[in-house]
């Protein structure tokens, strides 16, 4: 980061980030083009490693993309304000928290670690627990981001 006098280590901190943000952004390598999407999520931290669960069908362009190449961008921001530069076009802008990490995606297969990473995105974007059975798990992919 270019700002080091901007940049966010705190855990406290990336945690409030993660809780004011609903929406992940996920960059994927395409084939030609960088792919990038927008996700619900939830996450974990397991052992100081941070982990986002996201889920979708159980096919399609970004599936493929991670089969391909797993190493994936995950950023999230919140607290949006507009900065006025009065009559100085370049002095306007914005100021934001946001949370930028590189990791690696993988399809979750086994079904307990399936139904905890869709309890975790319930949890997150809903504030309630839910309770996941066999069968909700195998309706979808669940998508699992290690940060590195």
């Amino acid at each position: 980061m270019r700002r080091k006098d901007r940049e966010v280590t705190d855990q406290s901190e990336i945690r409030s980030i993660l809780e004011k943000t609903q929406i992940l952004h996920m960059g994927l390598m395409g084939e030609e083009y960088p792919y990038i999407v927008p996700l619900h999520y939830g996450y974990a931290y397991t052992e100081g490693q941070l982990i986002f669960f996201m889920h979708g069908a159980k096919e399609g362009y970004k599936l493929d993309l991670i089969r391909e190449n797993p190493h994936v961008c995950v950023e999230l921001e919140c607290d949006i304000a507009p900065v006025s530069g009065g009559e100085v076009p370049c002095r306007y802008g914005s100021t934001f928290a946001s949370v930028i990490g590189r990791g690696k995606a993988e399809l979750v297969e086994d079904e307990k670690e399936k139904i905890y990473g869709l309890q975790r995105l319930m949890e997150h974007q809903t504030g309630r627990k839910f309770e996941i059975d066999s069968k909700m798990a195998d309706s979808v992919a669940v998508i699992k981001v290690t940060v590195s």
